[in-house]
């Protein structure tokens, strides 16, 4: 016994250099991050993973039916309130056709048609956008059973659709490397909230906030008597059942009630404090900051961000945007968020341009070294072997498949190509790509999320981890978040911990679940 005990420690032993030997050999990290889509919505299907119950031979748990606000079962799926497709795209499913769907996810490009209607919406339609906000998700996920997610949405049945991604780009890239399986995004909620936790795994903070012009801003919640979140409060024209009508509350805002401390958290979306922001510059004043008297403009942010931890050490790193050079440049009205016709910038996806290291009267050479555009920079810097050590890329909004003004084709191709001219790139020997999603943009998933902090994490979200060091079509199980990739970059580099990734993972191991890991499990 003792000698077959000796052994396996060996073996565990020689995993863990291999492992660390993986990590070591990795001088360039690339992470992409697209938007708005949970696992099931586009890889449900996917050999060998986590997949749709039912539907999938591999999935894991069950399909628990949706229920209504009073937690009873809901008979059917409400309608999708609105229809299927917004913002100009030729109406596919009406909201009277959508009724009486059946309480279950639901392929929203069935060859068949949706609903009995004949009606085939292709990946290469622009659906409707789906609310998709902290405590939205919260309420969503309810005990852990996500049953929530048709009623507590403004697009009934739509939240419970998916894909057949198996014609996907990214599909295919995901069975010749690895797909994560148990990916989970790091915060409750959406896009603003989750590019913060990628870059910092924490919340930014709205001092003193009464004193403040975002005094209206806090939320209106209800907790039970341990103090627990319970609800957003209802407003009086809440509908009595998700079959009447979406959901509708008091006061769903930017930020949580107030704190002891006077200061208030900022869940929703908040505007940068420098342009590009969707805070024009005060009237007369430096058209290079947003009006800081508008209650949605964050006043600059001082918390510590894996670029103060980089720099720390030397380590070189860039955040490329889509479209950054046009946002940035010329007059306020310059700075619209149509560029070449489309919509496709979004301020509040650019989480390093909130913080006071970025101030662009004082720290002008930092943006200048940090905060690049992606046109101008990037595949220029990716052929001539010139990519920094860690490299964040965010695709402008039409390019990021985002539901409402992008879709999930033009995405797809988009990220491919980036990947097909890092693949060539004098860095590719030694680097390592993550695809992955901010949140679920409103989405079903029938993963159970584990438990962990007041933040997260929440809904489980793709992740692809693509390199020559990685393995070959491997479905990683191990339990990631969006700091995962914060937990490698330390590792590699043995910067010191974020104090949120810490807090992450003894709440987890406090409540029973797993730490997360680094992403070192899908390296050979």
């Amino acid at each position: 016994m003792a000698a077959a005990i000796a052994a396996l420690a060996g073996c565990a032993g020689l995993a863990g250099d291999a492992r660390k030997s993986g990590v070591e050999a990795i001088d360039t990290v690339v992470v992409i991050y697209a938007e708005n889509r949970a696992f099931d919505t586009l890889y449900g299907l996917f050999p060998g993973a986590n997949g749709i119950p039912g539907v999938n031979p591999s999935a894991v748990g069950e399909v628990v039916p949706q229920k209504d606000f009073d937690g009873s079962v809901l008979p059917t799926l409400p309608p999708a309130w609105g229809g299927l497709t917004a913002n100009g795209q030729p109406v596919t499913l009406t909201q009277a056709q959508s009724a009486g769907m059946p309480n279950r996810p639901f392929r929203i490009d069935d060859p068949a048609g949706l609903n009995g209607t004949g009606v085939v919406v292709s990946q290469q339609l622009i659906t409707r956008d789906l609310v998709h906000r902290y405590y939205s998700n919260l309420m969503q996920i309810g005990d852990g059973s996500n049953d929530r997610f048709a009623a507590y949405s403004n697009a009934g049945a739509l939240s419970m659709g998916y894909y057949d991604g198996s014609s996907m780009k990214l599909w295919q890239l995901a069975r010749e490397y690895t797909l994560a399986d148990n990916f989970f995004m790091g915060a409750f909620g959406g896009s603003y909230l989750n590019h913060q936790y990628l870059i910092c795994a924490c919340v930014p903070i709205y001092p003193d906030v009464e004193h403040s012009p975002a005094k209206d801003s806090m939320s209106e919640i209800e907790l039970d008597a341990q103090g627990r979140f319970v609800r957003l409060k209802p407003a009086s024209s809440m509908p009595a059942s998700a079959l009447a009508g979406a959901p509708r509350y008091k006061h769903d805002a930017q930020l949580t009630p107030k704190e002891p401390d006077g200061s208030a958290y900022t869940i929703n979306t908040m505007q940068p404090p420098y342009q590009p922001s969707g805070a024009p510059p005060a009237a007369g004043g430096d058209v290079r900051f947003a009006d800081p008297t508008r209650p949605t403009t964050l006043p600059p942010q001082k918390l510590a961000t894996i670029g103060d931890r980089l720099d720390a050490k030397g380590v070189s790193w860039a955040w490329y945007a889509g479209a950054w050079g046009a946002a940035s440049a010329g007059t306020p009205e310059a700075r619209a968020i149509i560029y070449k016709g489309k919509v496709n910038f979004q301020p509040h996806h650019q989480p390093f341009n909130y913080y006071a290291a970025f101030d662009p009267v004082r720290h002008g050479d930092a943006r200048g070294a940090h905060l690049l555009d992606f046109d101008a920079r990037f595949y220029a810097d990716a052929d001539a072997g010139k990519l920094p050590h860690v490299a964040f890329y965010k695709p402008q909004g039409n390019l990021n498949q985002h539901p409402g003004y992008a879709n999930v084709a033009d995405g797809d191709a988009h990220i491919a190509e980036v990947i097909e001219r890092l693949r060539k790139s004098p860095q590719w020997p030694r680097m390592l790509v993550v695809v992955t999603y901010d949140e679920n943009g409103g989405f079903y998933d029938h993963a159970r999320v584990p438990k962990g902090d007041r933040w997260g994490p929440g809904t489980r979200i793709p992740a692809l981890i693509i390199s020559p060091l990685a393995k070959k079509g491997f479905v990683d199980k191990t339990p990631y978040d969006t700091a995962s990739i914060l937990r490698f970059i330390t590792r590699r580099w043995g910067l010191e911990p974020l104090p949120g990734v810490l807090m992450r993972d003894a709440a987890l191991k406090a409540n029973g679940f797993a730490p997360m890991g680094d992403l070192s499990a899908a390296l050979q």
